[in-house]
């Protein structure tokens, strides 16, 4: 952030507010620690602060410090949409185009409060009144503390603010083993179980409570990996009704695409799973290395992210999505294969 925004929002914040948190859809451990981990600041600077999610996150969160008062906006619409017509302030927190919120999108579009964002994706919209974007940082709650910082008021980061952050930056830098992991990450990681986050707590709670169901649509997961070594890719499918067989519940998917990049000789990992709700293949794309899976899904998939992270869809079935992809994959060979 530079000086002129952190005395815009030094301004803003030193008046009453009615503040919302948003999130993108489907949030996941990074968008839900911002939330949560700013709502709890901004709760201690006497602020009104709510956090309104596109729609539920998942089961493996749900013990975060908070987590409870998170409306759902698909199932508390009403109160959900009181509180964003009564607010004068905004955060869009882990994403950076209001399309990334579902049917919240055309409700923010109308509303005329300060938007701030706070995100670490690329190519960033020009929403909001104040824009903390960052693509070098690990993760969104890694900006959070550097947002209260900026604030001169790190020494508010309570047990729970520091609880939400360390889940939100462990989650998104895969246990702190991905590039963007940066020697500042750990010493903010470290700052924050100084101050309270009890590292190997959240780690059991996010990673060691598998369902039976879950443990077994891995193994369905696995069984179903192509590996296709000629362009060191590996992809998984899982389809609608192999989802329903195992009792699936929003973020029993989570990681699933990261083992094909535990593959030796494997920098491209995919994974393709079917939503017959919203009609479409969700896709999550991982790599190592150079290759850009933000480009390749930008370009493809209707998607974008990170450099070795990122996510798109189609619209076509499961076999016609994966034999695009093969088709598709054929032009990058070169690139697969420095």
């Amino acid at each position: 952030m530079n000086l002129e925004d952190i005395k815009t929002v030094k301004s803003i914040l030193s008046k009453p507010q009615k503040i919302v948190i948003i999130p993108h859809k489907n949030p996941d451990g990074d968008a839900i620690g911002s939330c949560l981990g700013l709502q709890s600041f901004l709760l201690g600077k006497g602020q009104k602060a709510t956090v309104v999610s596109p729609n539920d996150f998942p089961k493996f969160l749900k013990w975060m410090p908070g987590s409870d008062l998170v409306l759902n906006y698909e199932r508390e619409n009403s109160e959900a949409k009181k509180l964003l017509e009564e607010a004068t302030v905004v955060f869009t927190l882990d994403f950076n185009d209001l399309s990334r919120t579902g049917q919240l999108e055309a409700v923010l579009k109308e509303k005329s409060a300060d938007f701030i964002m706070i995100d670490h994706h690329q190519q960033p919209g020009d929403y909001a009144k104040v824009t903390y974007s960052d693509v070098s940082m690990s993760s969104t709650c890694e900006m959070v503390y550097n947002f209260i910082e900026y604030l001169g008021e790190v020494d508010g980061i309570s047990k729970d603010i520091a609880t939400n952050l360390y889940t939100g930056i462990m989650t998104d830098t895969g246990s702190f083993k991905y590039r963007s992991t940066s020697s500042r990450t750990h010493r903010v990681v470290a700052d924050l179980i100084d101050r309270g986050a009890d590292n190997m707590q959240i780690h059991q709670q996010v990673f060691d409570n598998n369902s039976p169901s879950r443990l077994h649509l891995l193994g369905v997961a696995l069984s179903n990996m192509v590996i296709l070594p000629e362009y060191r890719t590996a992809y998984i499918t899982l389809t609608q009704q192999e989802l329903d067989e195992h009792d699936f519940k929003k973020g029993d998917t989570e990681g699933f695409v990261n083992y094909g990049l535990t593959l030796e000789g494997i920098n491209f990992a995919l994974i393709f799973i079917e939503n017959r709700e919203e009609g479409i293949i969700k896709i999550s794309f991982r790599s190592i290395g150079d290759f850009s899976v933000n480009e390749f899904a930008r370009e493809h998939f209707n998607g974008g992210g990170h450099d070795n992270a990122a996510g798109g869809r189609s619209d076509a079935s499961m076999d016609e999505t994966v034999e695009r992809f093969n088709t598709i994959l054929k032009n990058y060979k070169s690139q697969l294969n420095p």
